[in-house]
């Protein structure tokens, strides 16, 4: 509890201090003790708790979990007014080899268990807890180790597109789902007509997947075969008859995916552009038409800002969000932009502008893929710079796990972008433009600042994830590039300088600078004559060489460079502080050598801080 001079007022009279405790412990200040120790005395509260059996404890813990479950939606089943995420048939509870009889959701516990309902019916004895998987996959057709059934699923699915002369599509989501869908899966592979393979890949992949759980097959080159794998949860005596089943369900699938291809086609993505302004992009921020004409600015300027020919990217702008009115995508969310890749190449678009439209999504998550082609990298930082930043302007900054529009990733994708592709893009010029685009009330100096916030966060994670230390991050931070391929190329530098042997003893000298100038009120703009000591001269010719040699070096971003020549610097500024009174009495000396320091200083600024490493 707190201190006692703290616990009591003069009168000895206890303060909020001590009765909040006492309260919090459940007694009165009167029945609290004092414990005496070597940094003072304190108030105390002791109890001793009569410890309870096992047996009664474990149901207890059970339920209490169970109700903590952080379940979205609960149900109800019959009469009971139980709740979970799905009814409870059974339960077994086991302490060694002790039933434990209490009540789990609405039902009595035992030691009976129940395996497959039709290969094994018959309620299965556990005499212990170490029993429960084995006894299962022996006696009641259940692998119920997850990880074991996925894998075995797997396995199978592998052999049997290895049986048709295929390899199986495998998606790891998808994997997920059918193992948990399976307690004892058999594997079935099935077939459908050949002529649905004139569909995009992508597309019959999909309807496989999403509809009907199954696994796609292609060939050595990667082509799809008219072949899925599927899994049935039993042993079937027919397996014809679920083969058969299941290449009946899947025929009026993929004839919606090729009606909906068909549709698609009579008209041309450029002919849908007008259609956008039906869609509402975001209330305050327009319709997706809106949306498109600030992608086609955005695109113009990246063009001039990386001096390259527009008419692509801007194509590929306008076109952008044409697919997302198609029949296909309104059916497959998920195949945005590739839908647009295909119908872009169908309508004779060039190759640039159409693989564009599949990669203005890219990344699609932290480690896939940026863009290859120029014009998709351009297409994807402009509408990601647009969502970020129009987002923002409306107000609808993302608060702790909330983040609708997905902007964290988003911004993660700008930076990804810039600094893999090695794009010379001013951030804060970028956002000022993007900013422009928009014509609603807001507060702009805000709005800019915290854009500018929330880039620089999500830059830090990026460095941090690839080995960079905070201190590195914040000592490139403080001098403040708006171009984050240059902050990258200045962090890589600072990292490889904090390797060099002069780092530590310059890193603190900067750091002895930092505070002298600090104290100090020489102008910065001091010229620097009338030194006299040798280590002050030998310092002011070492600096002035010195920043000669790094001119061109910072001219062509090669920092690493710079600050190795840089280190070169540390004997004469050691000699310097270990001779030479900086804070002397004659006040023209002293200010000429303030003024020497601030040049030192400056020489390190303008590749980064590095009194910020420690």
């Amino acid at each position: 509890g707190p201190a006692i001079k703290t616990a009591f007022d003069s009168e000895g009279n206890p303060s909020r201090a001590a009765l909040g405790f006492a309260t919090s412990c459940g007694t009165t200040v009167e029945q609290l003790s004092r414990l005496k120790t070597d940094k003072g005395e304190w108030l105390s509260f002791n109890q001793e708790f009569k410890g309870q059996p096992a047996t009664v404890l474990i149901p207890e813990i059970i339920n209490l979990s169970l109700k903590k479950l952080p379940i979205a939606k609960r149900m109800r089943w019959g009469d009971l007014t139980t709740e979970f995420v799905r009814p409870v048939h059974w339960a077994v509870l086991l302490f060694g080899t002790e039933p434990l009889s209490c009540e789990i959701l609405g039902v009595k516990a035992g030691q009976q268990t129940f395996g497959h309902r039709f290969h094994a019916p018959e309620a299965i004895l556990l005499n212990h807890p170490s029993d429960y998987q084995r006894k299962l996959l022996e006696d009641g057709y259940v692998i119920a180790d997850f990880e074991q059934r996925k894998q075995v699923i797997h396995t199978a699915t592998l052999q049997a597109a290895d049986n048709v002369g295929g390899t199986a599509v495998i998606n790891e989501a998808l994997l997920e789902e059918i193992t948990a869908l399976n307690e004892w899966p058999v594997p079935i592979t099935g077939n459908f007509d050949p002529r649905f393979l004139k569909l995009p890949a992508e597309v019959l992949i999909t309807t496989m997947q999403v509809n009907q759980k199954y696994f796609a097959v292609t060939d050595s080159n990667k082509k799809l075969l008219p072949n899925f794998i599927t899994f049935s949860n039993i042993e079937s005596t027919n397996p014809q008859a679920i083969k058969e089943g299941n290449e009946r369900v899947i025929l009026p699938r993929l004839g919606d995916a090729e009606f909906f291809w068909k549709q698609d086609r009579h008209s041309k993505l450029s002919e849908r552009t007008p259609d956008l302004a039906t869609i509402i992009f975001q209330k305050t921020l327009g319709t997706l038409l809106d949306k498109t004409q600030r992608l086609v600015a955005l695109a113009a300027y990246l063009s001039t800002t990386l001096e390259i020919a527009p008419e692509h990217n801007c194509r590929a702008a306008l076109l952008a969000k044409t697919d997302l009115i198609t029949e296909m995508v309104g059916e497959f969310p998920s195949l945005q932009g590739v839908m647009g890749r295909y119908y872009a190449l169908a309508d004779n678009e060039p190759n640039e502008v159409a693989q564009a439209l599949e990669e203005q999504y890219f990344p699609k998550q932290s480690g896939s893929p940026t863009p290859e082609s120029q014009t998709g990298q351009i297409l994807a930082l402009a509408d990601k710079t647009d969502t970020l930043v129009g987002i923002f302007s409306a107000g609808l900054i993302p608060t702790g796990d909330k983040d609708p529009y997905a902007l964290r990733r988003a911004t993660l994708g700008i930076i990804r972008i810039i600094i893999e592709k090695r794009l010379n893009i001013n951030i804060a010029e970028l956002i000022s433009f993007s900013l422009n685009q928009f014509t609603h009330n807001f507060d702009r100096e805000l709005t800019e600042q915290k854009i500018t916030t929330f880039i620089y966060e999500r830059l830090k994670g990026y460095t941090l994830d690839h080995g960079f230390t905070f201190d590195q991050f914040e000592s490139v931070l403080t001098v403040a590039p708006e171009n984050l391929l240059d902050f990258f190329l200045r962090l890589q530098a600072v990292r490889d300088f904090r390797e060099l042997p002069e780092s530590n003893s310059l890193s603190e000298a900067n750091k002895r600078i930092k505070n002298i100038l600090r104290k100090s009120e020489t102008s910065p703009h001091s010229t620097i004559e009338n030194l006299v000591a040798e280590q002050e001269l030998n310092l002011l010719t070492a600096t002035l060489a010195a920043e000669k040699d790094i001119q061109p070096l910072i001219k062509d971003s090669n920092y690493t460079a710079a600050l190795n020549r840089l280190a070169q610097l540390k004997e004469d500024v050691d000699l310097f502080f270990e001779h030479i009174m900086v804070n002397c009495d004659d006040l023209s000396l002293r200010t000429n050598r303030l003024a020497l320091l601030y040049k030192v200083e400056n020489l390190f600024l303008k590749i980064a801080d590095i009194s910020k490493l420690q």
